[in-house]
């Protein structure tokens, strides 16, 4: 049985104290399961919303306005009725694309027909790392276990920087590289947005500031794109450590945001009366080194590839999140993939990585630019904290 994607939609990115600084995460989520189930008014099919049957919300920081269930949280705030369940997940950056795994997987078995998948992050609200440091910080423990400094004797902590450095060492990138990396980024956010290449995959939601402040415009442009962005700047930027190559210019930006899609099977296509917009053609998840932590797209993007029959040159367009970018130009180096068909509207280092929603961000834009180029196949994936990586691959049914 196929899974198929049926909607799919984000929120704009939004900067730290920026224009979605003022909303509970919550309410922000269910701004977008609100739009999925009763699109614009240019759209004409609603959804019952009785006929969801699940909800998987993926959050990498569950402490605070994200704590106790944010993904049922939001349907309880939502238009949604009681008698949707959801869940929330962590599996890391890939929270989000986990979630839209295992929707896919609900469908496919057939023990579910309809389930939202989707995610949200408010870095703004939930700093990153609070979930571990305030526990640390009131002597109620730290998650590195007796067992894990075991089996890890060198490791004082999990560094993703330090991670991403490794990276950059292993396969010998320059600064200079990645430096002209993130400035691409940039002017590929910035062309994507002023062409109008994201009207279709941006949910619109009111501008809140932090400060209560609600002007009453729209918030529907990724807010940490730098459209004037230059090399010089980009290259003038302080490095994260003083023996590195990286710096905050080449990494992603912290950033609020939500993002989530329907997926169905052929049964649930027939009570939405929709079309599809992609099916999953294949997805995995891998484990690798939680030192170096960050490379595992690499053998997991050669592993998803061989088993799914697909090779390199066969795919249209990639989604690769811009962790840092020493990560994207890693994994071109290694798989050798056509650079023109990675991130062609920019990434994470230009438009945010909001946490947990950055999964099926990536993949609404991925879905959305497939078809817009008439590619057949997509592949996404992401590095993710505990040494994993995500992968998936879609069909273009258009093409």
């Amino acid at each position: 049985m196929d899974a198929f994607i049926v909607r799919a939609l984000r929120t704009a990115g939004g900067r730290k104290a920026g224009r979605l600084s003022g909303w509970h995460p919550a309410d922000l989520s269910a701004q977008v399961l609100n739009a999925l189930i009763r699109p614009s008014p240019s759209v004409d099919t609603d959804i019952d919303p009785a006929c969801i049957d699940d909800v998987i919300w993926g959050c990498v920081g569950q402490a605070g306005e994200q704590a106790a269930n944010i993904g049922r949280n939001a349907v309880l705030a939502s238009q949604l009725p009681e008698s949707v369940p959801a869940v929330s997940l962590d599996r890391q950056c890939g929270s989000s694309q986990q979630a839209l795994h295992f929707a896919a997987q609900a469908v496919m078995s057939g023990t579910q027909d309809i389930v939202i998948a989707g995610g949200v992050e408010s870095m703004s609200h939930v700093p990153m790392f609070m979930a571990s440091s305030l526990p640390l910080k009131n002597g109620l423990g730290y998650y590195l276990s007796p067992g894990m400094q075991s089996r890890y004797p060198q490791v004082q902590d999990f560094s993703q920087f330090a991670g991403a450095e490794m990276v950059a060492a292993k396969y010998k990138l320059t600064k200079e590289e990645m430096d002209r990396f993130a400035l691409q980024s940039h002017q590929r956010a910035a062309a994507a947005t002023q062409s109008g290449r994201f009207k279709d995959e941006i949910l619109a939601v009111a501008a809140r500031l932090s400060d209560g402040t609600d002007d009453g415009s729209l918030h529907q442009i990724d807010e940490g794109i730098r459209p004037q962005a230059s090399l010089e700047a980009i290259a003038g930027v302080k490095k994260l450590s003083e023996d590195g190559l990286l710096t905050a210019a080449t990494s992603s930006q912290i950033c609020d945001g939500a993002s989530g899609m329907i997926v169905a099977n052929a049964k649930g296509l027939a009570k939405l009366g929709l079309d599809p917009m992609a099916r999953i053609h294949h997805m995995s998840v891998m484990g690798h080194d939680p030192v170096i932590i960050l490379e595992a797209p690499i053998p997991a993007t050669e592993r998803a590839l061989g088993r799914s029959g697909l090779r390199i040159h066969q795919i249209d367009c990639f989604e690769v999140n811009e962790a840092f970018a020493s990560i994207p130009l890693a994994w071109l180096a290694a798989t050798g993939a056509d650079p023109d068909r990675l991130n062609p509207n920019g990434g994470a280092i230009a438009m945010g990585h909001p946490l947990g929603a950055s999964g099926t961000k990536l993949m609404t834009t991925l879905v959305h630019e497939l078809r817009r180029r008439s590619g057949r196949y997509g592949l996404q994936t992401m590095c993710e904290g505990g040494g994993m990586a995500n992968v998936t691959i879609i069909e273009n049914l258009h093409a």
